[in-house]
């Protein structure tokens, strides 16, 4: 057993760095460190020619790892994100030494050219990490963060630009739980837009937001979780709607969003899905990552109606928390799979879930 399963579920669900020890620290960091230089295998997500494929690390000099791009880039800001909240960091040097040298302007330019002649590429899911990525550094005191976010600059200009052009003006959702979710790439967005204080990108995304999720009613579970799913497509909805609305009113939205978790069909939110790991089953490995992305949804849900009084925080704020806590538990006891399938991902959704109240996640509005 590893230092992080061992955590208690009231750690897992608090969301604080107090959580990380050296020995927790270690665990997170472990798989990251050593799949941001694991180039193959790689999935590229793009219909080829009759001409070899350019190597992954030359395509992508920077974010060539870890299975494929938009890992790389989340695996990277777990990394900063581990410097930024454990001072003295057993794998500091090791993990600063690695992003000198996959990030330099050279290497950033042709990431920006990739995007440039393949505009579509890791829309929306890989572009809400490069911002998350980007808005850890603007919140990280430190000569590095500065350096290696001017270093990025191009290249998240370069997503924002797309972003604010192509994804927010999408038609109508989609409602998947896997990569291609409209919810979870929105709170991406916004998340990134107040922290580094883009108000017009804030506004754009609120709008957005407001526009395709608004008027939701009685979120359709019956279907969850599908096939592949990593995410809840009605959790991660109602976490991004708290971002949006203001406290009373998100409490009634999500009182008609939710209506009864005492029975079919939205109780099953409150139960972790089963999961047995076998080697090599991509299925089950994602739904690892489905308990802990329901946990962190659930704990996030629970905190906005913890200061309101109303029936609908009385009926739903106690189901949501323990809810949370038995998906965090679910989730901790294999996410740290030594399996790749999963190693090169969960470990960033392990630290979003143990750190997701040390700013970056969910921050208010400006």
């Amino acid at each position: 057993m590893n230092a992080f399963e061992e955590l208690s579920p009231d750690a897992l669900r608090a969301g604080r760095a107090d959580a990380l020890d050296d020995a927790v620290a270690t665990a997170l960091a472990a798989h990251p460190l050593d799949g941001v230089e694991t180039e193959y295998p790689h999935y590229q997500g793009t219909v080829e020619g009759p001409d070899a494929p350019p190597r992954p690390s030359e395509a992508h000099p920077v974010f060539y790892g870890c299975f494929d791009w938009h890992s790389a880039v989340h695996s990277h800001w777990a990394l900063v994100r581990a410097l930024r909240l454990v001072p003295e960091h057993p794998n500091e040097t090791e993990i600063a030494a690695g992003v000198d040298e996959r990030l330099t302007p050279e290497n950033v330019a042709r990431e920006v050219d990739y995007l440039d002649e393949n505009p579509g590429f890791e829309e929306p899911y890989g572009w809400s990490w490069l911002l998350r990525l980007a808005a850890e550094l603007d919140l990280w005191d430190d000569p590095r963060a500065d350096a290696w976010r001017e270093t990025l600059r191009p290249l998240e200009d370069r997503v924002r630009r797309g972003t604010r052009e192509s994804f927010l003006g999408v038609d109508r959702p989609q409602r998947v739980g896997t990569h291609g979710n409209t919810a979870f790439a929105l709170a991406g967005v916004l998340d990134y837009a107040r922290v580094v204080g883009d108000a017009a990108l804030e506004r754009e995304a609120e709008a957005a937001a407001r526009r395709l999720y608004a008027d939701d009613t009685a979120a359709v579970v019956g279907a969850e979780p599908v096939g592949w799913d990593f995410l809840s497509p009605a959790l991660v909805e109602a976490d991004l709607m708290r971002r949006v609305l203001d406290p009373d009113p998100f409490a009634t939205w999500l009182g008609g969003f939710l209506p009864d978790l005492s029975a079919p069909p939205h109780a099953a939110l409150l139960a972790p899905v089963d999961v047995e790991p076998d080697e090599g089953d991509g299925a089950a490995i994602h739904l690892i990552g489905l308990n802990v992305s329901r946990a962190w949804c659930l704990a996030g849900l629970s905190d906005a109606l913890a200061e309101r009084t109303g029936p609908v925080a009385a009926r739903l704020r106690e189901p949501l928390d323990a809810a949370a806590r038995r998906h965090a538990e679910a989730g901790a006891a294999d996410v740290l799979t030594d399996d790749y399938a999963g190693s090169h991902w969960l470990s960033s959704f392990a630290l979003y879930l143990l750190t997701r109240n040390e700013a970056g996640i969910a921050p208010g509005a400006a």
